[in-house]
């Protein structure tokens, strides 16, 4: 069995939304093999609490304006640290980028198929690690200047 086209057509908006936001390593597979509850799940990350909720409501606004689509259910809105997005068909992590790591969710649905993804979307893989680095470097900087 694999991803509906309806899924797939929520994974490509939900991808494209989260890029437009500015996600990073957004990231999708098919999991209709090993589960029955969704056929899809959507990762995507980003390095503060306020982003991670503008993703999630720009992925939400999306789904909902251009596919007729509503989560039916939505946790971890308070945090903002990991919020899932649940619309049946498919579902949505959306990470800070310490939870990304700490959980990797990759690890768990590695044997699955990756779904291919908006250019957009795409392209974001890596970004995760190199916002680290930089980071990394601008505090080694500051640390020089003090």
């Amino acid at each position: 069995m694999t991803a509906t086209d309806r899924s797939l057509e929520l994974i490509n908006a939900a991808a494209q939304a989260a890029a437009d936001k500015l996600a990073h390593d957004i990231i999708a597979y098919d999991v209709s093999d090993v589960l029955s509850i969704t056929d899809a799940f959507l990762l995507a990350s980003a390095p503060n609490d306020r982003q991670v909720k503008s993703i999630v409501d720009e992925i939400e606004e999306r789904l909902n304006k251009d596919l007729g689509a509503k989560p039916v259910r939505r946790e971890g809105d308070r945090e903002a640290r990991w919020v899932l997005l649940d619309y049946v068909d498919i579902v949505v992590h959306v990470q800070h980028s310490e939870e990304r790591v700490f959980y990797a969710l990759e690890r768990l649905w590695k044997d699955c198929p990756q779904l291919e993804l908006p250019a957009d979307a795409e392209a974001t893989r890596g970004k995760g690690q190199e916002y680290a680095q930089a980071q990394a470097v601008d505090g080694a900087v500051g640390g020089e200047l003090s």
